[in-house]
C-alpha cells in the first residue's frame, strides 16, 4: 500500500512538473524574445535614392551609407547620409588633408622631422588606440607619419603632426573646422586631430564622401599612403585597417573608423576602366561587415555605371585662324574636361556638338580667350556647356605682316 502511495505522488509530481513546463515555454520565450524597440526596422528599399530613379538594389546593413562617381559628382546611392554621427578615425582624413596641403604648399616637406611630445608619446601607449609606436623625444619624417597615420590609424601620428603644423592638437582643430567651413563641409564639425570621442563632434556620409573625393582629386598623390597595404616602424609591421585592400584589387583608399556608440566606418575609393567611385558606409555592426557592405556597393556601382568621356576632338578643330599675328593660328580646347555618368552601355545617349562664337580671332590674343562652347547632351537634352578658350597668346605682328594679313583676310 505505501509502495502504492509513493508512486501515486511520483505520478502526480511528474503531471505537475510537465504541466508547469509547458505553462512556462511561452513566458521564457517571451523573455527572450527582444522588445521590439531593441530590434531597428528594415531600412525600406524606397528610402536609398539611386542614380536616375532606379530601382535601390538591396540594403545594407549601415546606419549610413553614400557612393559617388568622382569625376561628375553624382551621387549613385544615397539613404540617411545628412544623419549626424561620431567621425572617430575618419577625422584623419581632414588632419591627412592639411597635412597634404603644407606640402604642396611648402611648409614642410616629406623629410621634414617632427619631434614627438609626450601627448602624443601617452597614446602611443595606450592599448584601446591605434597607434604607430612613437616614442617620446624621437624625429620622425613626415613621411612615415603619413603613412602611420593612414595605414596604421596612429593617433599618435595625428598629434603629432597637428602639434607641429599648428602649434598644439586644439590649434591644429581650430583649422580643421575653418577648412570644413572652406570646402563647403557645413555638416561636419571636430573636437581633436584624431577622432577620439568628445562632446561635440560630429559628420555625415553626405560629408565624408564629399571630402574624399577632394582629397582624391586634389591630392592625388594621396593614394600611394591610401593604398599601401602595411606599413613597418621602429620593426613594428602594422596591416592596413582597411581590410578591403586585400580583397579587391581595384580599391585604393581611403580610411576607416570606429567608436563603440557610432560602430564601424569605412570611406573608400576604388578605380575600375576609367570610372572612379567614392564611398561612405557609416555605423555597421562590425569591422567585418563594413568591409563586406563596402565591396558589395562598390562591385554594384562598377556593373551599373560608367563615366562617359565625349571626345571634344571629334566635332571640333584644334585651332582657329588668326590675323595680324605672329602666327596664323592659335590652339584651342575645352576648358576643362567633360565627364557624365550613366547607365552601362548608355554611353551612345551621350552626344557633343561645337558651338563656336568666332570664325578666327584678331591679334593680339590673349591666352584663355573664349571662342565657342562645346555642348554635351544626353538624349537630346542639354546636360553641360563648355567653354572652348585659346591655348597660347599670339602677339600683334609687325607692319607688313599685318599688311599681308589685311590682304589675305580680303580674300
Amino acid at each position: 500500500m505505501r509502495s502504492r502511495l509513493i508512486g501515486y505522488r511520483s505520478l502526480a509530481f511528474g503531471i505537475f512538473s510537465l504541466a508547469f513546463l509547458i505553462a512556462a515555454v511561452p513566458v521564457m520565450a517571451a523573455r527572450q524574445k527582444p522588445h521590439p524597440r531593441e530590434t531597428p526596422p528594415a531600412l525600406p528599399l524606397s528610402g536609398i535614392h539611386v542614380l536616375g530613379d532606379r530601382p535601390a538594389p538591396f540594403a545594407l546593413d549601415a546606419k549610413a551609407a553614400m557612393m559617388i562617381d568622382e569625376h561628375t559628382g553624382a551621387v549613385l546611392y544615397a539613404y540617411n547620409e545628412h544623419q549626424r554621427m561620431q567621425p572617430a578615425s575618419l577625422a584623419k582624413i581632414m588632419t591627412f588633408y592639411m597635412v597634404l596641403d603644407a606640402l604642396e604648399q611648402k611648409r614642410i616637406t616629406l623629410d621634414t622631422m617632427m619631434p614627438i611630445s609626450e601627448q602624443a608619446w601617452r597614446l602611443s601607449m595606450d592599448q584601446s588606440v591605434s597607434r604607430m609606436f612613437l616614442g617620446v623625444g624621437q624625429k620622425v619624417a613626415v613621411r612615415d607619419l603619413l603613412y602611420g597615420l593612414m595605414v596604421s590609424s596612429g593617433n599618435d601620428a595625428a598629434v603629432a603632426l597637428a602639434e607641429y603644423l599648428g602649434g598644439s592638437a586644439e590649434g591644429f582643430t581650430a583649422q580643421m573646422n575653418a577648412k570644413a567651413k572652406e570646402l563647403g563641409l557645413e555638416e561636419t564639425h571636430f573636437t581633436n586631430p584624431d577622432g577620439l570621442p568628445a562632446e561635440d563632434e560630429y559628420t555625415t556620409a553626405f560629408d565624408m564622401v564629399r571630402l574624399g573625393r577632394m582629397l582624391v582629386t586634389n591630392h592625388p598623390e594621396a593614394l600611394t599612403y591610401t593604398g599601401a597595404k602595411e606599413f613597418t616602424f621602429d620593426k613594428i609591421k602594422q596591416p592596413n585597417f582597411n581590410s578591403l585592400l586585400f580583397y579587391d584589387s581595384r580599391v585604393d583608399g581611403i580610411k576607416t573608423g570606429h567608436v563603440e556608440e557610432a560602430g564601424y566606418h569605412l570611406v573608400a575609393t576604388a578605380r575600375s576602366n576609367g570610372t572612379r567611385l567614392v564611398s561612405a558606409v557609416m555605423g555597421t555592426p562590425s569591422s567585418e561587415k563594413r568591409r563586406v557592405e563596402t565591396e558589395k556597393l562598390l562591385d554594384w556601382g562598377f556593373r551599373t555605371f560608367v563615366t562617359a568621356k565625349p571626345d571634344a576632338h571629334k566635332v571640333m578643330p584644334s585651332t582657329i585662324p588668326v590675323f595680324y599675328g605672329v602666327a596664323d593660328s592659335v590652339a584651342i580646347a575645352p576648358a576643362h574636361d567633360t565627364f557624365v555618368t550613366v547607365g552601362k552601355g548608355e554611353e551612345g545617349k551621350i552626344s557633343v556638338a561645337w558651338n563656336p562664337s568666332a570664325r578666327f580671332l584678331s591679334a593680339p590674343v590673349t591666352k584663355g580667350a573664349e571662342v565657342g562652347q562645346l555642348l554635351v547632351t544626353e538624349d537630346g537634352k542639354q546636360i553641360d556647356a563648355v567653354p572652348v578658350v585659346t591655348q597660347a597668346t599670339v602677339a600683334r605682328a609687325g607692319f607688313f605682316k599685318r599688311l599681308a594679313d589685311h590682304f589675305r583676310r580680303v580674300k
